[in-house]
């Protein structure tokens, strides 16, 4: 017999409530939290949809795993710490195999950031999965993508550019190391140093749809341009391992990374060096926020280069 909606909620996604400021959470029609006295709620939900956003052979349990991660990629963002997470399901079956691996997935990290998911909603359809994340930061400290200014100097996180050349061997039927897999179905968000970052950082942005995409997003927020070195950008030994228009075409247009681009002070270069260090977390100066807007990249003797990559669009023929 198959498993009705409550059914499903009661045995994969009903958990005792684990973080604090949960009065009340899954069975009700809504749920109770309290945030903490002096700090902000920040809120975020992203969607993704089978063929879109994950490939159809993704591992249920990878599924999970991403749909929370990237949500907890935009708290990483804005200096936040995790607290609760609401999650919409639409299946087209009851695959109670998929579900034990999507619900493990989801939960294995929601419990590596003391998040607790206090509600949703089930139905049938298209496989889609809408995570909504609830955290919180002290009053006035959040991480915004207005806040950058001339002068200041650019980092990223990481090295951008692995998930779409993991994309693409996976669209061609090739053969792509688990590893390389991996960061394209089992992001890793910034959260810790995301936290470390409020208070030293300025401006900052959590890269999904493309290194340059994104930081334009920040940029036109903040009114500002940018000159960005591409050499200066890490790569790892995939990228490395490839024709380096390639491996630049991925770094700066490739989208599913999840890592952070975020402007700093030149006085806070160093402090932001240690909370690195400090988070064993790789990091690296990629260019100067500019009075005039747009981005201007170029190669580590100085010489232009120009990029063509115009990033991931939902609504475009690009697929992310």
């Amino acid at each position: 017999m198959s498993l009705s909606e409550f059914d499903i909620i009661a045995r994969y996604f009903r958990r005792s409530p684990a973080g604090s400021g949960v009065e009340l959470g899954v069975g009700d029609d809504a749920a109770l939290v309290s945030p903490s006295p002096g700090r902000s709620l920040v809120l975020a939900m992203d969607t993704l949809v089978e063929g879109r956003h994950f490939p159809a052979d993704t591992r249920p349990a990878d599924i999970g795993h991403k749909a929370l991660a990237v949500n907890l990629s935009d708290l990483a963002a804005m200096g936040a710490e995790p607290a609760w997470a609401l999650l919409a399901l639409t299946l087209p079956t009851v695959d109670e195999d998929w579900l034990r691996g999507f619900s493990e997935g989801f939960f294995t990290l929601a419990g590596r950031f003391g998040v607790t998911l206090v509600g949703g909603d089930t139905t049938r359809g298209p496989l889609t999965v809408t995570v909504q994340v609830l955290g919180q930061v002290a009053a006035g400290r959040a991480l915004r993508r207005d806040a950058a200014r001339p002068g200041q100097h650019l980092f990223v996180t990481g090295t951008p550019g692995d998930a779409a050349l993991a994309l693409e061997g996976v669209l061609a039927g090739e053969s792509v190391a688990s590893a390389l897999r991996e960061r394209l179905d089992r992001p890793e968000p910034r959260v810790v140093f995301g936290q470390r970052l409020a208070g030293l950082a300025c401006a900052a942005i959590d890269v999904s749809d493309g290194l340059l995409a994104d930081l334009g997003h920040l940029l036109e927020a903040s009114g500002c341009g940018a000159r960005v070195d591409v050499d200066a950008i890490p790569r790892s030994r995939w990228l490395r391992a490839i024709d380096d228009s390639r491996a630049l075409a991925f770094q700066l247009g490739g989208g599913d990374d999840y890592e952070l681009c975020f402007s700093v002070d030149a006085d806070q270069v160093e402090a932001v060096h240690e909370a690195a260090r400090d988070c064993g977390l790789a990091i690296a100066e990629i260019g100067i926020v500019e009075p005039q807007p747009g981005i201007r990249c170029v190669r580590a003797d100085g010489s232009p280069f120009e990029a063509v990559v115009p990033g991931f669009d939902h609504f475009g023929d690009r697929r992310g």
